[in-house]
């Protein structure tokens, strides 16, 4: 398979109406879902929120407290 300019055409229309890269590699077939994330870079199309990381809001560790240092003790004593 390769990325002549009828399936780049494809592949910005249908990036473009809001579709996956899974649901685009479906569409292209021969062509995995890597492969449209890869070339839809390259073309330098718009990225998209991942809907893994979520909106970013909350999740987020609390800053830690003053560290205590360790008091050293006497051994053998």
């Amino acid at each position: 398979m390769s990325w002549n300019d009828e399936r780049v055409d494809v592949l910005r229309d249908l990036w473009s109406q809001g579709l996956s890269a899974s649901q685009i590699a479906a569409r292209l077939s021969g062509v995995s879902r890597n492969a449209v994330i890869g070339k839809a870079h390259r073309l330098g199309l718009e990225g998209r929120p991942s809907p893994i990381r979520g909106t970013g809001t909350g999740g987020r560790r609390r800053p830690r407290g003053a560290r205590m240092t360790p008091t050293p003790t006497l051994s053998g004593t």
